[in-house]
């Protein structure tokens, strides 16, 4: 286990510390009260889609345990609770009536954590559509950017006298790449042009809400999008192949999403480079002046690196690039690029673990965006946590991965990166997609057969943290109990 380069790191007073979940992977209660069906619903039903066919139809059962879940946030001191709304229980097909009991579910949950003190950060989409719209078309779809729009003024409309921070989307990338391009998330589809169709509709749908947000709510509402934005080294970067490689997955991993957004465009060289897959004619006139809404706070989600070069077709292809195992690529019109294995050490996900990733990553947004404020809204690490003869969870390997990003992102504010604050993934375990239940990423574990919580060291070492904004060392993180 590495050491802190600086132990005792402090951050401002006004830094908020939060921690994030997402509907799916913690709610459970996926057949109760008028919830319609989610396409993550179909794909974890579907045989050899998930690890032994788990599904998050009852995941961590968060739907019926909020105030168990609520008094855990709030003894860990929490500023702030990042979680995702699921479209499908609040319009069960995606379009039409509301659910009322679905949106009386996230009012009382707002409610109750302002109660606590804690403010609401919500996410309107974390991956569940409703299958409906899937059925419909999918995000390949226009009309699902259109009927995210309705929704999205309809929840802003209900929920926005009391939250103020609204996030469109979570990762697009993965809802596009992954869900269309590779398969290895639902729908589980694998077609590259729908992919590239994805991504711009994406960003259409989240114009849309965002011109919701500020419709509703003016200068009263924060909008944010999340981004899980991708490092990728070129291997030798004094190559002009492998820099032209990391180039290629910058353009198709990062500023497919970043430019629309804030600068009103798609870049030149990803519609150049995917010519031959698509023709781009989904990008109709004035959509670019929907999806350049600009941001209040860019969120950003990281947790690796990518090593990248040009592949010569003289050996076997790598594509240790992180996101599954797949017949099929998410990387579209990427066939000169292979992704390397890196060195150690490894997360449960087989990611590796590079701090410096982290600051790279911040300075970098820093200098293309000197006016954007940032906040890291995922940041966690899956290990093999086991319950030890004392009853606790000694997950040592968390609480160095957690505070040496953490102090990483100091390093990118002291090089002046404007960063407002840390949510750490994830305020417990859950359901973790195509990994089902294998893979733990909670500070707090659950107990899958009796759904127990029980705080890790790594809780305990990160309420310190809140407590004191200042780094604790790590080696007390067993003591802190």
């Amino acid at each position: 286990m590495t050491t802190l380069p600086r132990p005792g790191r402090t951050f401002p007073a006004a830094f908020r510390w939060g921690a994030a979940t997402a509907s799916y992977q913690i709610e459970g209660a996926v057949d109760e009260d008028g919830r319609g069906r989610s396409i993550w619903d179909t794909f974890s039903a579907t045989p050899g889609r998930t690890l032994d066919g788990h599904t998050g139809a009852v995941a961590a059962d968060h739907y019926h345990r909020t105030a168990e879940d609520i008094a855990i946030m709030q003894g860990l001191g929490l500023d702030a609770y990042r979680f995702s709304l699921a479209w499908p229980r609040i319009q069960p097909t995606g379009a039409g009536a509301v659910n009322q009991a679905g949106l009386d579910f996230y009012s009382r949950l707002v409610d109750d954590l302002l109660a606590a003190g804690i403010d609401p950060v919500v996410t309107l989409y974390h991956w569940d559509l409703p299958q409906a719209l899937e059925d419909a078309g999918g995000w390949p779809s226009r009309e699902t950017a259109l009927r995210f729009g309705d929704y999205a003024r309809t929840t802003v409309e209900a929920l926005g006298d009391r939250v103020k921070v609204w996030t469109t989307l979570n990762e697009p990338w993965c809802t596009a790449y992954l869900g269309y391009g590779s398969g290895v998330h639902a729908p589980g589809r694998q077609e590259p042009a729908a992919a590239l169709a994805a991504v711009h509709h994406l960003n259409l749908a989240h114009g849309l809400a965002g011109a919701a947000v500020r419709d509703v709510l003016g200068e009263q509402g924060t909008l944010s999008l999340t981004l899980n934005l991708h490092v990728a080294r070129p291997d030798d970067p004094s190559n002009p192949q492998d820099v032209d490689a990391a180039r290629r997955i910058d353009a198709l991993a990062n500023r497919c999403f970043l430019e629309p957004v804030l600068d009103g465009r798609y870049p030149v060289d990803l519609l150049e480079d995917t010519a031959a897959v698509t023709d781009w004619s989904f990008v109709r006139d004035g959509d670019l002046e929907i999806t350049r809404t600009g941001l209040d706070v860019l969120g950003v989600n990281y947790y690796s690196t990518q090593r990248v070069r040009h592949y010569t077709a003289d050996h076997a292809r790598s594509m240790a690039d992180g996101h599954g195992a797949s017949a099929a690529t998410p990387w579209i019109a990427a066939e000169s690029v292979e992704f390397l294995e890196q060195p150690g050490p490894y997360t449960a996900m087989g990611w590796n673990i590079d701090p410096s990733g982290m600051t790279e990553l911040l300075t970098g947004l820093a200098r293309t965006y000197p006016e954007l404020p940032l906040m890291i809204t995922e940041n966690g690490a899956a290990f093999e946590d086991d319950v030890s003869a004392d009853g606790r969870v000694h997950d040592a390997e968390r609480v160095s991965y957690v505070a040496r990003h953490v102090d990483a992102v100091g390093q990118a504010m002291d090089a002046g990166a404007d960063v407002r604050g840390y949510f750490v993934w994830s305020l417990m375990d859950n359901f973790e997609w195509a990994y089902g239940y294998h893979r733990r990423f909670g500070i707090v574990r659950i107990d899958y057969e009796t759904l127990e919580r029980t705080w890790k060291d790594s809780a305990y070492w990160y309420r310190e943290l809140v407590r004191t904004h200042a780094l604790p060392p790590v080696e007390i993180a067993a003591d802190l109990a």
